[in-house]
């Protein structure tokens, strides 16, 4: 039931969140109670007053749900002249499995990196994080095909990450996170591979992971001049 509720919430969010999330377009306050934080390095952060990080040594990271952007497929296969250059439901869905192990990658990297465990159990000091990863557009996906074909872009796409962070013990939400990313925007023109691509795709994935990290180190620190 929470799976399905989740779900239909994306799908809300997928159409209405642009790549360009218009911050004056949103609400101040969630049905929930959280607020919305001004002057964010994000596209919108909702924060319930009185909520601190302080007491958050380890993350409980919940599998990622990653959910492509409306009539994505239908509308890169128009572009496409030949048939094996199309892409398909299997396509779309190795891609999805693709993103997905690699935000648990990177953000495991990242966190631990920073002294922060990434667990499975819920404790006192655990926070759980709950991301998805929606409106996923892929400017030139690494498909398997008949030849050899470069493909110059400027851009490897974008998406748009929408994240929950809940109590591990008491289940309360206490902030949620809205923010939309070009993934490789460049000025200039470069071949778009199977390395290129995960190479953007990681180091957006890790520039997240470090806005958390950051925010986890700064209540640490808040909490320990504080005592």
């Amino acid at each position: 039931m929470i799976r399905s509720c989740m779900t239909i919430l994306l799908l809300v969010l997928a159409t209405i969140l642009s790549p360009a999330l218009a911050r004056e377009s949103l609400p101040e306050t969630t049905k929930d109670g959280l607020q919305l934080k001004h002057q964010t390095e994000l596209g919108a952060v909702y924060i319930r007053p009185g909520a601190s990080l302080e007491g958050y040594e380890r993350i409980r990271l919940v599998d990622v749900y990653v959910a492509f952007a409306k009539d994505w497929k239908r509308d890169y296969n128009r572009e496409q002249m030949g048939v094996g250059r199309r892409i398909t439901d299997d396509d779309m869905e190795k891609i999805k499995e693709k993103v997905a192990s690699e935000f648990k990658r990177v953000f495991t990297k990242e966190l631990t990196s920073g002294g922060y465990q990434v667990v499975d159990e819920n404790a006192a000091d655990v926070m759980l994080l709950r991301p998805a990863i929606i409106n996923l557009e892929v400017t030139a996906p690494d498909l398997p095909s008949v030849g050899m074909t470069r493909t110059i872009v400027r851009s490897t796409g974008s998406m748009t990450l929408y994240a929950e962070l809940y109590d591990s013990v008491t289940s309360e939400k206490f902030a949620e996170v809205i923010d939309a990313e070009e993934v490789g925007g460049h000025s200039f023109a470069h071949e778009a591979n199977r390395g290129t691509n995960q190479a953007e795709l990681d180091r957006t994935l890790a520039s997240w992971a470090n806005i958390l990290r950051k925010r986890l180190d700064e209540a640490h620190q808040a909490s320990a001049a504080g005592s």
